[in-house]
């Protein structure tokens, strides 16, 4: 089970961690060119955009795409619930439906739609674990996408498919595509990686994701 509210002064030893056993880190392409691309996208897509995106605790996912060229900024939060019960210790009873979710503002311009997307199963997470990530477990740590616009949804259903297809994973693809409002998080949660680089978690289950990042996508790492 995921773990319950903390006081405040002990959120940064303990928050996000999960009673569970460690689990290994997922498939990562060993080869990036044999990992499947994503699909085209449709041009002209001007100004800013918003991608949403679950694949566990949010500090790491967030911390990852704030390392992402042409991602303008990351906010950490809560999508697929309601406002109301959108704080931690709401959510983390698991009763609410909301996973923790990352918004990207990204400039398509720089990055597409699908490449973060690419990052996101590739780097970010294990898309074939179920109602976890990880020491963390519970709903609120699905692999789910919630897609902003029409196009999105497309780019993201075509994408599950054609790494299904190509066997990207050794287990099926686990991920969701949901829709739900996002709402940030606490204060305490947003930038979290980048101000606690030597926090115990990050070190051990979100530093690797940066560094997967850096050699898998070198191009994309900034």
């Amino acid at each position: 089970m995921p773990i319950r509210p903390l006081p405040l002064v002990a959120l940064t030893a303990a928050l996000c961690l999960g009673a569970a056993a460690v689990a290994t880190w997922p498939d990562t392409p060993a080869n990036a060119a044999a990992f499947p691309a994503p699909p085209a996208e449709k041009p002209g897509v001007k100004g800013d955009q918003v991608a949403v995106l679950a694949g566990g605790c949010f500090w790491g996912i967030e911390g990852l795409f704030e390392h992402v060229r042409g991602v303008k900024s990351v906010t950490a939060g809560y999508a697929g619930g309601v406002k109301a019960d959108a704080t931690y210790r709401a959510v983390s009873t698991e009763k609410t439906g909301h996973a923790e979710a990352v918004r990207v503002v990204y400039d398509p311009s720089q990055v597409s739609y699908g490449t973060l997307l690419k990052v996101f199963f590739s780097v970010g997470h294990d898309p074939t674990q179920i109602n976890r990530q990880f020491p963390d477990v519970g709903p609120s740590y699905r692999s789910a996408i919630f897609p902003q616009n029409a196009a999105q949804r497309e780019v993201a259903t075509s994408y599950i498919a054609a790494l299904g297809k190509a066997q990207a994973f050794s287990k099926p693809i686990a991920t969701k595509i949901e829709t739900g409002a996002f709402y940030p998080a606490e204060s305490y949660h947003q930038d979290f990686l980048r101000r606690n680089p030597d926090n115990g978690y990050i070190r051990r289950y979100d530093a690797p994701k940066l560094a997967a990042l850096r050699t898998t996508w070198p191009a994309l790492y900034r």
